[in-house]
Parts: C-alpha cells; sequence; structure tokens
C-alpha cells in the first residue's frame, strides 16, 4: 500500500478520535487560529528540520489563513528548543519540529534536559523519516554488513567509526550495531557530521552511519561503499544498497523522524484540526516529492500512533543509551 493510500485511511479514522475523545468546542474550532503561529525548529538554519518546517509551513500558512513562521532556536542538542516549546502557553500558536533527538535521545543521554519528551507535550502528527546508510571506507576489505560484522568479531575493539559527536545520532547508531551484532566497534568523535564524514573519505576511519541524503553522491563516486539501509525499504536514491532486512538484521532498523508537537494540554479541537491539516498535506504529490528530495519519506500513522510511537521510541533509545554507558552532561 502506498504512503498515501495508508494515510488517507488513517484520516477517515479521525472522526472515531472525536467521538471517543472529549467534548469538542464547534465555536473553538472555527476560531483558530485567528493570528501568526510559529513553529520552533531546534536546529540552525538550513538542515534537514529545518527545511521540512519551512515546506510545513507555507502549506499550513494556505490551509489555516494565518501565517507560519520558523523560529530556528538550536542549542544543547535540540534541548533549548524543546524546552521553550513545553514551557509555551497551550494555545495552539507555539508548535514543534521535534524529532528522534528532542524526544527519544537527549532525555535519556542528560540528566537534565529540562522536560519530559511524552508528558509535557502533545504529539500532533507524525511527518518524515530519513533513514541511515552504513558507510565502510574502501581501504576496509568488506562488502556487506555480514562480511562486516565476521571481520569485527575476528579483530575485537580494532575497528572504528566517525560521528558527529558524543550522542548524536550516527553515534548512537554505533552502539546499536555493537549491541545487535555484539561486536564492540571504537567511537571517534568528531565535531560535526561534515567532519566525521571527512575523516572516513580521508581514510582516518573505518566506518560511519551518516543520512542518505548526503550519502548519496559519495556512494555514486566510489568513495565510499554502502552496507547497508537502516529501513525495511530499499531507497530509490540507492536501489542497490540492501535494507537491513535483507541483511539479516531487522533490529537495527532506525531513522532520524520528524514530528509536529505542541505543549501538554493542547485543547482536543486544536490538536486534532492541526493533525488533519498536516495529513492532508502529507499526501499531496508534489509534498512527498520535496520529501523525496530530501531522501526522506512521509510517517504513515494516526494521530494516536504517532503518540504511541514516540513513547516506544523514547523507552527504546533509553535502553540502548544506558546499555552503552553513554552521558552527554
Amino acid at each position: 500500500m502506498s504512503n498515501a493510500k495508508r494515510i488517507r485511511q488513517l484520516l477517515l479514522l479521525s472522526p472515531l478520535i472525536l467521538m471517543t475523545g472529549p467534548a469538542l468546542s464547534d465555536s473553538s474550532t472555527a476560531a483558530y487560529p485567528t493570528k501568526q503561529i510559529k513553529l520552533v525548529v531546534p536546529y540552525p538554519p538550513g538542515g534537514s528540520a529545518d527545511v521540512l518546517a519551512r515546506l510545513l509551513g507555507q502549506r499550513l500558512h494556505t490551509a489555516l489563513g494565518q501565517p507560519v513562521v520558523v523560529d530556528n532556536r538550536p542549542g544543547a542538542g535540540t534541548a533549548i528548543g524543546a524546552k521553550a516549546v513545553a514551557q509555551s502557553p497551550a494555545d495552539g500558536y507555539t508548535l514543534l519540529i521535534g524529532t528522534v533527538s528532542s524526544h527519544a535521545m537527549n532525555p535519556a543521554l542528560m540528566s537534565n534536559v529540562g522536560y519530559d519528551p511524552v508528558r509535557d507535550f502533545t504529539a500532533i502528527a507524525p511527518l518524515a523519516t530519513i533513514p541511515f546508510v552504513l558507510l565502510a571506507s574502501p581501504k576496509l576489505a568488506v562488502n556487506s554488513l555480514q562480511e562486516l560484522i565476521d571481520l569485527a568479531k575476528r579483530q575485537p575493539g580494532k575497528l572504528n567509526f566517525s560521528s558527529a559527536g558524543i550522542g548524536t545520532s550516527n553515534h548512537l547508531a554505533g552502539e546499536m550495531l555493537n549491541s545487535v551484532a555484539k561486536i564492540q566497534l571504537a567511537h571517534i568523535p568528531y565535531k560535526g557530521s561534515a567532519p566525521a564524514l571527512g575523516g572516513l573519505l580521508g581514510g582516518q576511519v573505518d566506518l560511519m552511519f551518516d543520512l542518505i541524503l548526503t550519502t548519496v553522491p559519495h556512494v555514486k563516486s566510489g568513495t565510499v561503499r554502502a552496507l547497508v539501509i537502516t529501513d525495511l525499504q530499499r531507497s530509490p536514491l540507492l536501489p542497490d544498497v540492501p535494507t537491513v532486512r535483507e541483511a539479516g538484521m531487522p533490529a537495527l532498523e532506525l531513522s532520524a523522524w520528524f514530528g509536529l508537537f505542541g505543549p501538554r494540554d493542547l485543547p482536543p479541537d486544536v490538536s486534532v484540526r492541526l493533525a488533519r491539516e498536516v495529513g492532508k498535506i502529507l499526501e499531496m504529490p508534489e509534498f512527498q516529492e520535496r520529501l523525496r528530495a530530501l531522501g526522506a519519506s512521509a510517517l504513515a500513522m494516526s494521530q494516536s500512533q504517532f503518540a504511541n510511537f514516540v513513547v516506544s521510541e523514547r523507552d527504546r533509545w533509553a535502553q540502548i543509551i544506558k546499555a552503552s554507558s553513554i552521558t552527554a552532561d
């Protein structure tokens, strides 16, 4: 089933949500929104979350009839922006582009992150997901995930992987591989994804998990070797790269995911209205095409499924981080 068809079916469930939820106020639904909406992005301008926010904001402006302004609030690994939204009035005028970092990784990495990723937010709607690709240096004599695991078991602690820094998503992806495959890859942190990829391209490190969009040109030029994509479906950007399921390791499925959040206790009518409008936007062929250009795909879930997904991701990454004894404090 295509993403568009699945999203369309989930949208048909919205009346059931309305029937089983708290009584809704027709007047407040009709009134919202009456002023500008602020969409907080906990990253600097230019990254995937920022681009996604601007694409979404433009279409929400058309759908809601009010301006949607992107407010970049980077810092503390997404904690600054996320905390600002958690502490905002629950009126639907301050929203967050939340990610796997803000709602799954950082709460487990930081002892005082300043918010609870589930209790302090209303999970409004899923947006998109971008898989990682496990890259190997051409100097490394492996051509598949299984060959890598076999080599790592013969040489425990000898192979290494780069990341954008301690506690970043590509660091935790490497730790997940260690845990799932029961191997010992050494972690080499860099100050950002670009330097980490540079270390791999320069032959200073053996491996790296990188988002697919920045991976593609290097794979096609042969400067790195793609071993596996951390998704259950192959990507049209790299159709020859096997998935983790095909490689026999579905537990290694992971992605950089994005969703729309509001503060806790957001009025149900406002939350449902936003969820419906986002669902319609995700159905738009031109929006899906823009996602594909980012190496992303739409997340097809109902509002309640998305809320449960956030809980499961929080718990999943908490276990991985605890097992790896990683901290960002």
